[in-house]
């Protein structure tokens, strides 16, 4: 029903009631005054879910296919068995290979610092074994020092003592060995036809080795403010006061929107970002469909945030979440759109609006730049150690848990899309997620830095080389595999669990609402009381109306 409403609001729609649209060679016939300057008056992005560089790109060329490119193709990667698995492996490792699921790692990796220790270190406190989340004890499988290097090898000694803790027995050497697993091309044609298409970064390095809302945030504002977990979400929901690029873009006159993917209530860019986003929460968020209205029209502004379904039927990449909300209780009900089928489904529909954008007077594929990014590796395998960081979070350096921000999270894919840019194009030089935010201060008169990690950030405002565009006439097409179908994916069917990140935000929600009076029908009248995943759902969804005000889903 989605799909068909926003056609049919699609059609009616048009500037002035005249469709902006035209054909790609009167489109090229006006862009004599357009130069690769002109390459980011708009900028398009989006962030997905939890997936490391080797997942997505390892296999994306053979070597000698281009001139660099740090994949896993023809290197002998592999990760050690502890000793105390119950399952063991011939020769002790585990090799590195093609994904045979389009689901895994299935249940998901853990994500947290905690985890993050163990992967990249292959530390794992004996008290910490089979524990997962707040079970977890200090010294939370730290290195001996913030300088040790990561060995990148305890991928699946993580992976063993995660899945022990969420399914309550320990996984076969068949579930295990998914860890140390990528997809080829042909498995994900959407990212891999359009990173093929256009630039890769294979040194882009996620900010925190940790969770998502501290990533999240270091996109928004350059800092997480000291936090490195997303619990407890009011951290972020009451505390997150550090200024963010929405905040800087309004101030300097430039336009801005957070689109939300469709059935998604509420937006995670917002509320992790709450103390300095809320004043915008019913102008500046909208549904994605305007986002296709904005790319036919010509009228995006000038930074389009585009934010995947987080929550049930997700389309953001995420691994697998279908688990129950109880502790070590499976769920029954299966969750298939977590399939990374589901983001490359996103990402078309995304590429495909930028791509046809024509526009003569606004925005159009010659003057937007799309760039693809993720917010961190969810604890997915990668070969290449993250770097230390000579630039830890300003706002709080001791950190939560006594986190130091003195080393990046590692690898995700990271793809930037623009007629200015050659095919095949790789871009060797580290860059992190702060690299977008100094970029903007850079090509648009931003002002200072915000952090010390922006301030030190490479830019990839050189990134654009020809001189002359490529029509997109000439560029990839994409097409997606099928989908599976997610039943419980209306108000009047709710599902029986929510992802991790609901786990997280809604607790911390139902805090916020209470104390500013924003009670709704589903909410229990004890801020603390326990609250069930089918009443969580129901609560965002209540929430969405006072907050949200253009994601309210009708019916």
């Amino acid at each position: 029903m989605a799909t068909l409403s926003r056609r049919k609001f699609l059609k009616r729609t048009s500037i002035g009631g005249v469709t902006a649209a035209v054909s790609h060679s009167t489109l090229a016939s006006t862009q004599a005054q357009l130069t690769k300057a002109n390459a980011m008056d708009h900028v398009i992005v989006v962030v997905f879910e939890n997936r490391s560089f080797d997942n997505i790109f390892g296999h994306l060329y053979q070597p000698g296919e281009v001139p660099k490119f740090n994949g896993v193709i023809g290197k002998n990667l592999s990760n050690p068995v502890p000793s105390w698995a119950k399952f063991s492996a011939p020769n002790g490792n585990v090799p590195y290979g093609p994904s045979t699921d389009m689901d895994s790692p299935n249940p998901a990796s853990g994500d947290e610092y905690y985890h993050t220790n163990t992967q990249l270190f292959n530390i794992l406190n004996e008290v910490n074994r089979f524990k997962t989340g707040n079970q977890i004890s200090p010294p939370y499988n730290n290195p001996p020092s913030y300088k040790t290097t990561p060995t990148m090898n305890g991928f699946v000694t993580d992976y063993i003592s995660n899945f022990t803790a969420e399914v309550g027995r320990e996984p076969t050497y068949a579930e295990y060995s998914q860890i140390m697993t990528g997809y080829t091309p042909e498995q994900i044609p959407v990212i891999s036809t359009i990173g093929k298409g256009f630039g890769v970064f294979d040194h882009w390095f996620s900010e925190v080795p940790s969770h998502t809302f501290c990533n999240r945030s270091f996109w928004a504002a350059a800092t997480s403010s000291g936090y490195v977990l997303n619990d407890p979400a009011t951290n972020f929901l009451l505390e997150n006061k550090a200024e963010t690029i929405f905040n800087r873009l309004a101030a300097h006159g430039k336009t801005w929107k957070v689109y939300v993917s469709e059935l998604h209530p509420v937006s995670f860019t917002g509320l992790i970002n709450m103390p300095m986003l809320k004043q915008y929460f019913a102008t500046h968020f909208v549904p994605f469909a305007e986002y296709e209205k904005d790319c036919k029209n010509g009228t995006l502004p000038n930074y389009a945030f585009i934010e995947p379904n987080l929550l049930a039927a997700h389309n953001d990449y995420h691994p697998a979440h279908g688990r129950s909300f109880i502790q070590k209780v499976m769920n029954m009900q299966e969750d298939p759109p977590s399939s990374i089928l589901g983001g490359e489904a996103y990402l078309k529909q995304i590429y495909d609006a930028y791509k046809g954008m024509k526009s003569t007077t606004g925005s159009n594929t010659f003057n937007t730049t799309l760039f693809i990014g993720w917010d961190e590796a969810g604890g997915t395998y990668d070969h290449v150690p993250p770097p230390f960081v000579s630039a830890p979070d300003p706002n709080d350096p001791k950190g939560q848990d006594g986190f130091t921000f003195e080393r990046s999270g590692y690898r995700v894919p990271a793809v930037i899309v623009s007629p200015w840019i050659p095919e095949r194009t790789v871009f060797t030089d580290e860059y992190r997620h702060t690299s977008m935010i100094a970029t903007l201060r850079k090509k648009w008169n931003l002002g200072e830095a915000f952090t010390a990690r922006d301030a030190q950030a490479r830019t990839f405002d050189t990134c654009f080389t020809l001189e002359k565009p490529r029509d997109p006439s000439t560029w990839p097409d994409v097409v997606a595999r099928p989908v599976p179908k997610y039943s419980a994916s209306t108000l009047k069917h709710l599902p029986p669990s929510y992802s991790g990140l609901a786990k997280a935000i809604v607790p911390g929600l139902v805090k916020v609402a209470h104390l500013h009076g924003s009670k709704t029908p589903s909410m229990p009248s004890n801020p603390n009381s326990e609250i069930s995943p089918a009443q969580g759902v129901k609560i965002a969804f209540e929430l969405s109306d006072h907050l949200f005000l253009k994601l309210v889903i009708k019916g």
